[in-house]
């Protein structure tokens, strides 16, 4: 099989929607919404969410089947507000997923599209270091990061859909081009 990373577009909404569906059906506790939310959300929305991906400071991408064009996957980034001419100070990945038929350490397609990520925080957003929240159940999420560099910062919060549960602050530290 082969593989394309795609910068998510504008046009892409639909597919946008698509994949969303099937994340949030696929591994539930990893969003901080239901699939019956991601269903219920119009058009407008989709839209939004597709053209956010090209706007400063966001960033999202697709890998992309290239004997069929199906979306296996997608992870974004985006940078949070900060006062104008302030440097970021952190970059956060969001949105992470792959198809269970295109994981895996041999596939190496959850690698590419983290690469790509990491790429654009530290060259194009200029951020020190990149963040993210996993479920604390979310294993094998966990220890692709920390494979990866990741470590955890110690911050925990409450996952919004299960307050019961974790959510796990884990930080990367950037290095320069």
């Amino acid at each position: 099989m082969t593989y394309r990373i795609h910068r998510v577009q504008p046009e892409d909404w639909q597919r946008v929607r698509d994949i969303r569906l099937r994340m949030t059906k696929d591994t539930p506790m990893a969003y901080l919404e239901s699939h019956q939310t991601v269903l219920d959300h119009g058009e407008d929305l989709w839209r939004f969410r597709a053209a956010r991906s090209t706007q400063p400071g966001n960033t999202g991408y697709a890998a992309v089947l290239e004997e069929t064009g199906e979306w296996v996957g997608v992870m974004n980034a985006y940078v949070p507000a900060a006062d104008p001419g302030q440097a970021p100070e952190r970059a956060w990945l969001v949105g992470v997923w792959v198809d269970p038929a295109h994981r895996g350490p041999e596939v190496g397609l959850t690698d590419a599209l983290l690469d790509t990520c990491i790429a654009w925080a530290r060259d194009e957003a200029a951020a020190p270091a990149l963040y993210l929240e996993v479920h604390e159940r979310n294993v094998r999420a966990i220890r692709f990061y920390r494979r990866r560099g990741f470590l955890p910062t110690g911050h925990t919060q409450p996952y919004d859909l299960d307050p019961e549960t974790m959510e796990l602050e884990m930080k990367l530290t950037l290095g320069t081009a």
